[in-house]
């Protein structure tokens, strides 16, 4: 029996030079890629999970334009933030950014750390936060791992992502970074990923890594278990509980400070009884405060 090739496990250096070159001339031009400034790279990636970069983007800028500093954040009321973040959805960010800020302040002397483990102890920063921020602050050469890049890196080293169970990845993205540019190599794989390498009909032919890419060519990864999560039916948005969520926070934000307001009917698809379950969640999580009343149930944003 012939023996089976395995997978290539690395990126050519020619093909990160010619990604590189294609962000040098082609990349997005969104506001928080003009700074470095450790604070504002934290907001603008927390922001950017599961958010339009370009709306994150209109976003960041009132954002810092209203907080300049951690410790300005910190000081704000809860409400202010949580009134600030509408729009980005998943809301729950707002206020671990939030809480970041005023651990920033309370444990770092006001200074955003800028190694991957002092800020993966941040409320709400994980792996990958914690390794963007510290390539494009600090240009500390690590690997920023998320979907896009994942998809990338996965299809031009082994013809899939499904080729990398574990660490494995993380492993492949830390040896493929650029010692002397690890902040545009994570604007450019996120680029390249949200606009050539997509899911589905990736635009190959336009793609700078082409002529090294497996993928390109053919090969197929074959899966191997723990690589890649299997992919779940998504349910009618406004059926889920996320939706749910994000009508009653929306409802608070409109509020006057410190007014409470009732929730003692339907909302949308959802009776009652699911209604007051996801605002006990919220104020569970920190995001509404609520109260129970001879009515039904009350809320309104922290104060």
């Amino acid at each position: 029996m012939e023996p089976v090739d395995e997978p290539a496990r690395d990126v050519p250096p020619e093909a990160r030079d010619a990604i590189l070159a294609w962000y040098d001339a082609t990349g997005r031009l969104l506001a928080f890629r003009s700074t470095a400034d450790p604070y504002a790279v934290l907001v603008s990636e927390l922001m950017a999970q599961q958010t339009q970069a370009a709306r994150a983007a209109e976003a960041w800028t009132a954002w810092m334009a209203r907080w300049p500093t951690v410790a300005s954040l910190a000081a704000a009321p809860v409400a202010d933030v949580l009134r600030a973040w509408r729009g980005l959805g998943y809301n729950r960010r707002a206020l671990n950014l939030h809480r970041a800020a005023q651990a920033i302040v309370a444990e770092h002397g006001g200074v955003v750390p800028s190694t991957v483990a002092e800020l993966e102890r941040l409320p709400g920063v994980g792996p990958y936060t914690a390794r963007a921020v510290a390539a494009i602050a600090f240009r500390v050469p690590v690997g920023a791992v998320d979907t896009n890049v994942r998809r990338v890196l996965g299809r031009i080293a082994a013809g899939g992502p499904e080729a990398y169970p574990g660490g494995s990845m993380q492993a492949l993205a830390d040896a493929t970074v650029p010692r002397d540019r690890p902040d545009a190599w994570t604007h450019a794989l996120m680029d390249l990923g949200a606009r050539l390498c997509r899911p589905a009909r990736p635009r190959c032919a336009d793609c700078p890594a082409i002529a090294w890419c497996r993928y390109a060519a053919g090969e197929r990864a074959t899966p191997v278990p723990g690589s890649v999560p299997a992919r779940r039916p998504v349910p009618a948005f406004p059926t889920t509980t996320r939706w749910l969520r994000g009508r009653i926070l929306d409802q608070a934000r409109v509020a006057e400070d410190g007014e409470w307001i009732p929730f003692r009917e339907s909302i949308g698809d959802h009776g009652t009884g699911a209604v007051r379950e996801a605002v006990v969640a919220l104020s569970r999580e920190g995001l509404l405060d609520a109260r129970e009343t001879p009515g039904g149930m009350e809320a309104r944003l922290p104060r």
